[in-house]
């Protein structure tokens, strides 16, 4: 199936708030101790994100969200022609020497004739070559208690859909270093973070990034299987459907989220990733299920606008947990 022309592509962005690092860090430091026995937040050199797989090096330079499509293009039927390539995004969010994509969004349904999870890891380079590190997650109709995650080959470079990406230039520089222990409150790594920003900075959308690690305990996942063949009308009906798994750590994440919604009908938060490959396991997080034990390590930093790619004309709110 062809690639939707991302020069006919509707396309809105707006500039963020962008408070310093130093600020965030003192923010989230008070906003995690609220839901993790011990908290570090402190602004750091970028390691080499390379050594965690990812596709380019830091998550610096010309930073950007990226809300692409939506869920109303997958439910409560599907929009299946929803085909988006990849290598087009740097460009749309005016990055014209190319960038480092990274986060969260559904995956390639053509390549294996399946709806499927996907953890968008891709760096496109100025003269159209490019780093490709993306996987995808798959359930199988024969035995839907068995899923198994991917890499894509660097000649698919398409995402189905939706999409909720983070976009820079993949440069080392200041990020935050974010380390949490023992989780005593009821929410998770992501909501935790988003919620305190939207607490301190209020009608101020600011956005975040990156990626983390659940260093130990386990984690709660899901994986779509294929298309429903019936319509979802309701979180209800999407819970019924969706297919869910605990996993161990270690598990990698690409993660976005913005504290507020600036009237661009965003998904607020969005995390994928992928555990060992002896264990096969990927997809979307929702939560870590050993609290007592649990141990989060995160890089993550501030994007300097959203744009919004092909917003969905006929909307609505769920299914987007």
């Amino acid at each position: 199936m062809a690639f939707l022309s991302s020069s006919t592509l509707p396309v809105e962005h707006a500039a963020l708030h962008l408070p310093s690092l130093e600020d965030v860090a003192e923010v989230l430091q008070a906003g995690l101790m609220d839901n993790f026995s011990t908290v570090s937040v402190e602004v750091v050199e970028c390691p080499d994100l390379k050594e965690w797989g990812l596709a380019a090096e830091g998550i610096g330079g010309s930073t950007r969200l990226m809300d692409v499509g939506g869920v109303p293009y997958l439910m409560p039927t599907p929009i299946k022609d929803k085909i988006y390539d990849m290598k087009d995004y740097p460009k749309i969010a005016n990055l014209e020497k190319g960038g480092f994509v990274i986060g969260a969004g559904a995956g390639p349904w053509p390549y294996i004739n399946r709806n499927n999870e996907m953890m968008p890891n891709i760096c496109i380079k100025e003269d159209g070559s490019l780093i490709q590190k993306t996987k995808i997650a798959r359930t199988f109709d024969e035995d839907l208690s068995l899923y198994k995650t991917m890499d894509l080959p660097e000649s698919e470079t398409r995402n189905a859909l939706l999409g909720n990406l983070f976009i820079s230039e993949g440069k080392k520089g200041k990020v935050l270093k974010i380390s949490c222990k023992n989780r005593t409150g009821p929410k998770n790594f992501v909501s935790c973070m988003r919620e305190t920003l939207l607490a301190n900075y209020g009608e101020q959308a600011v956005g975040m990034g990156g990626v983390f690690k659940i260093l130990s305990g386990k984690v709660k996942i899901h994986v779509m299987p294929d298309f429903s063949p019936c319509p979802i009308n309701s979180d209800e009906d999407v819970n019924n459907w969706l297919k869910f798994f605990e996993v161990p750590s270690p598990f990698t994440v690409l993660s976005t989220f913005i504290s507020r919604d600036p009237g661009l009908d965003l998904r607020v938060e969005h995390s994928h990733g992928w555990g060992d490959p002896e264990v096969s396991s990927g997809g979307h997080y929702h939560y870590d299920t050993t609290p007592e034990e649990v141990e989060y390590l995160g890089y993550y930093n501030l994007a300097e606008f959203i744009y919004r790619l092909d917003k969905p004309v006929i909307t609505h709110t769920f299914g987007r947990d």
